[in-house]
């Protein structure tokens, strides 16, 4: 049997049924009374499950050690194995575990503690914008003068 066939195959299956995953815990963040007065949440929340997907999640669908290890290393942010873990403990709240739940992550997205992650990926989120603003010719239209 080919294996590598499969693989793709179970690649995309696995990031979908992630992703339903994913959708069911952002809905229960929408009907969540304690964030009921975050503006666009809907949106923060789409925002924030692309940004989690990017990293590569375990068979469970977190954020292990070596996965936050690589997402920071595309970065351009190499980490040590004591700052790896004391991030990971600043998500979780707590210095027992070693992987990053999706409600963990969000719950650091959206609440009031500064985790050492959540200001990495707020900055490589503008610095994104930034980049994207600068491509192409500048263009003189403000959003005042559209019609």
């Amino acid at each position: 049997m080919d294996n590598n066939a499969q693989g793709g195959k179970a690649y995309g299956h696995l990031k979908s049924q992630q992703e339903e995953k994913l959708n069911s815990i952002n809905e229960a963040f929408l009907s969540d009374s304690k964030y009921a007065d975050e503006e666009d949440l809907a949106t923060k929340l789409e925002i924030f499950k692309k940004k989690y997907m990017e990293f590569d999640l375990n068979d469970k669908g977190d954020i292990d050690m070596m996965g936050l290890k690589r997402m920071l290393e595309k970065l351009g942010l190499a980490k040590t194995h004591l700052e790896l873990k004391k991030m990971m403990s600043e998500v979780a709240g707590g210095p027992s575990k070693d992987t990053i739940s999706y409600h963990d992550f969000l719950d650091m997205m959206l609440g009031k503690r500064n985790a050492i992650l959540k200001l990495i990926l707020m900055f490589e989120g503008m610095g994104k914008e930034q980049e994207q603003k600068d491509v192409g010719p500048p263009s003189r239209k403000t959003f005042s003068d559209l019609p």
